[in-house]
């Protein structure tokens, strides 16, 4: 199946895409900063360079989008063009996301997923739902933990 837009039109909607500071990792952000939480924002001397790094806590959180990321969920379907070079896309994306949680791990920080469905698609918590989720990890939660749709 060909591409629905143009190439100038892709070009322009795949550049719009933001790798930090989107509409689920400000929601976070915000969210955990009124809770009193404070944070360092992308620490490039870590492995992944995590969106919330929590040195008290000795704890990340990534605020991982569905589709990127390949979360089996509702937000997640392959496109329908160019299938091929998709697939070897976002399974090197899932590859790389797992070694750099086992090396953060293996460096003693505990390790959260936040989906991007837990906020914001068909089967999201609320917020006061998912920033208690976060919360209880945060202060008490084991080494790894993903916030998956509720």
């Amino acid at each position: 199946m060909t591409d629905v837009h143009n190439t100038a039109t892709r070009s322009r909607n795949m550049a719009a895409i933001k790798g930090k500071d989107s509409k689920p990792e400000m929601i976070v952000r915000r969210s955990l900063h009124k809770a009193g939480f404070r944070y360092r924002l992308h620490a490039a001397e870590l492995p992944g360079k995590p969106d919330l790094v929590f040195p008290k806590y000795k704890a990340v959180i990534f605020i991982q989008g569905c589709f990127w990321h390949q979360h089996q969920c509702s937000m997640f379907h392959w496109p329908k063009s160019r299938t091929e070079w998709w697939v070897k896309k976002i399974s090197a994306n899932r590859s790389y996301d797992e070694a750099v949680q086992d090396k953060l791990r293996e460096l003693g920080w505990r390790v959260l997923l936040v989906w991007e469905c837990a906020l914001k698609g068909k089967a999201r918590y609320s917020s006061e739902q998912w920033l208690d989720l976060v919360t209880l990890w945060l202060r008490e939660g084991n080494s790894f933990n993903e916030l998956p749709p509720s």
